[in-house]
């Protein structure tokens, strides 16, 4: 399994929109195997670029801080599981994901260009 969050260092990026970077780890048997870090730089507010461009790197779940309805919209159209609300050093949410104790908290934005 593939997991993607966007990041800023080692933290979840609060803002999923201004988002420069994210890191996408793979998972094996309950395990952190590997972890890379790919720019969207070009993707900029493209939500459907970036959800092929998660896919082509075989991500299934992308874990997110605040997100905008468009960009849930855009990932959940390629089959891409989303979960809101996450914060922290993203080893440790991915941990918590895999220990089964992160929950979705819904957390949707729905301003645009206010950060």
């Amino acid at each position: 399994m593939k997991i993607a969050l966007p990041n800023v260092g080692n933290m979840i990026n609060p803002h999923f929109g201004t988002s420069k970077s994210f890191v996408i780890v793979s998972v094996d048997n309950g395990k952190i195997n590997n972890a890379e870090e790919i720019s969207t730089a070009a993707l900029a507010h493209q939500h459907e670029g970036l959800a092929d461009l998660l896919v082509k790197n075989g991500v299934s779940v992308v874990i997110a801080g605040g997100i905008g309805g468009g960009a849930i919209a855009g990932l959940e159209n390629c089959n891409l599981k989303v979960i809101k609300g996450a914060a922290g050093e993203y080893k440790m949410v991915i941990e918590e994901y895999l220990k089964g104790n992160l929950k979705d908290k819904n957390v949707v934005c729905n301003h645009h260009c206010e950060h």
